[in-house]
């Protein structure tokens, strides 16, 4: 008797996409084997869903419908749904579709295999979602989407109150790791071949409040800097208010530590950015700017902007253009604001006219856009080493190119080298040119180098199809290939 297959189908943010790897991991412990991509359907189907879209349960419905005329004709087929709509709907989802298997919500990921045999053996569906975390996702198996570059997480939760965002009630009160089980998973991951380390959190840069340390995070980042081996260490995402000096000594002065910050700003706007209860205001936040790119003046510095919050003015949203124009972002994730069930600005008074917003949005776009150019030109004519990626680059085989990110993450595009190149190998080249979202090295690479993380995608690729290996991903990284929407993570600023 063959294995019973499976699919994770993941919505949202990065803590989404590791939860997923952890629920990847769980089934295969219990005997699943990841459906083929080319499989017409799997046996057990799991949406991990995101809660943050005004949509996002119309969503998930339209796609729980599509698989009823699958599971009709594909006896013991079983769907279910996690995370933070899960979360938030419980009985609601079996109720719109009692197709549906199992529901569990984010603090309880790992009772899925339990809660899918019981289904099976009771025949009627298990809902179990539970108000406290069970167990931290990080002791979970897992299954990692990529063998050279992973999240760790540091923390679950989130203890911030922003008035357009539900993942707190959603993923609770923030939890932290020991500083100790953190250093040894990314230990574990680098034996494994892991050159390039993501540490993961609601509010990253909040790690310690549990002891008190409000310096924690930075002591994590020097420590995980003495790592034989590990030789990117990236974060996401922080918040402006917990952001201190010491990280910023800790990223100029540890050399594995990547010159490249993803810091939300959401609005330029004072007014607007306490109605959203953010606790920094404008010159907070630039200061911050100031003295990153002080610190190290080759930082590429991305963000998250809304654009629309409820009683935002044409002043307001000037003031978001002067900041987007002072801290030139090497690339801003863009939303337009929408209505979040459940989350205080819902109620609010002053919706801007969707009219209004579109036509701010443009505008925002426009200016990043030639900001994002500007920023990019410089890099023409620079040397520097390229982590090689799978599924960076969707045009990749037809322009005989290969795709990774440089150490300030951005994507570049290079010439295939001669010699054989994995993903996870380092191939140093030389930037020819620059559009809004990426470098071109249009020369042959000046150097390949091959690495222990090119071994082990190698192996990990020749094990055979029936281990449930599947397609590997790219480099975990903003926006990565898995997310489903854009959307990030720290200041609550999926959208």
């Amino acid at each position: 008797m063959s294995a019973r297959t499976y699919e994770v189908r993941t919505y949202g943010c990065q803590m989404n996409v590791h939860d997923s790897e952890r629920l990847s991991g769980l089934l295969e412990d219990a005997g699943y084997v990841r459906a083929p991509s080319d499989a017409d359907g799997a046996d057990v189907v799991v949406f991990n869903t995101c809660a943050v879209r005004e949509n996002a349960d119309n969503r998930l419905y339209g796609n729980l419908g599509q698989l009823v005329p699958k599971k009709a004709a594909r006896p013991g087929m079983q769907i279910a749904v996690g995370g933070c709509l899960a979360q938030k709907d419980r009985d609601t989802i079996v109720k719109r579709a009692p197709w549906v298997d199992v529901v569990f919500g984010t603090h309880n990921i790992g009772q899925l295999p339990v809660l899918l045999e019981r289904a099976r053996i009771a025949e009627e569906a298990q809902v179990e979602i539970v108000e406290s975390l069970e167990t931290f996702p990080s002791t979970l198996p897992s299954r990692r989407e990529s063998a050279y570059a992973a999240w760790v997480a540091v923390s679950v939760g989130c203890n911030n109150t922003c008035t357009f965002c539900i993942v707190p009630a959603l993923r609770g009160k923030e939890k932290d790791r020991r500083p100790g089980d953190v250093l040894a998973e990314v230990e574990a991951l680098v034996s494994e071949g892991v050159v390039e380390v993501t540490l993961l959190g609601q509010n990253v840069n909040a790690y310690g409040s549990d002891i008190g340390d409000r310096e924690a995070f930075g002591k994590l980042l020097r420590a995980a800097g003495t790592i034989d081996g590990l030789e990117r260490i990236r974060f996401t995402s922080p918040h402006p208010r917990d952001f201190t000096d010491d990280v910023i000594a800790a990223m100029a002065e540890t050399p594995n530590v990547m010159h490249q910050l993803h810091m939300p700003l959401q609005s330029g706007s004072d007014t607007v950015l306490k109605a959203m209860r953010r606790s920094y205001r404008q010159d907070r936040y630039l200061g911050i700017i100031e003295k990153v790119r002080a610190a190290m003046p080759d930082a590429a510095i991305t963000t998250d902007i809304i654009v629309g919050f409820p009683g935002e003015t044409e002043e307001d949203f000037e003031q978001t253009l002067h900041v987007v124009r002072e801290a030139r972002f090497a690339q801003a994730f863009t939303f337009q604001y929408s209505k979040r069930p459940g989350t205080p600005a819902a109620e609010m008074d002053g919706q801007i006219p969707k009219a209004v917003v579109q036509q701010r949005y443009e505008r925002l776009v426009a200016l990043q856009e030639e900001i994002s150019w500007e920023e990019n030109k410089k890099q023409v004519g620079r040397t520097i080493e390229v982590l090689v990626a799978e599924g960076e680059g969707r045009k990749d085989d037809a322009t005989r190119r290969l795709s990774g990110r440089a150490p300030d993450n951005r994507l570049v595009h290079f010439e295939r080298p001669d010699e054989p190149v994995r993903p996870g190998d380092m191939v140093t080249v030389e930037i020819t040119y620059a559009a809004p979202h990426h470098l071109l090295a249009e020369k042959p690479a000046a150097a390949v180098r091959r690495t222990r993380a090119g071994d082990a995608w190698e192996r990990r690729n020749a094990a055979p199809a029936a281990t449930g290996t599947g397609v590997m991903l790219g480099l975990p990284t903003i926006g990565a290939p898995a997310v489903t929407e854009p959307a990030s993570l720290g200041g609550c600023s999926v959208q």
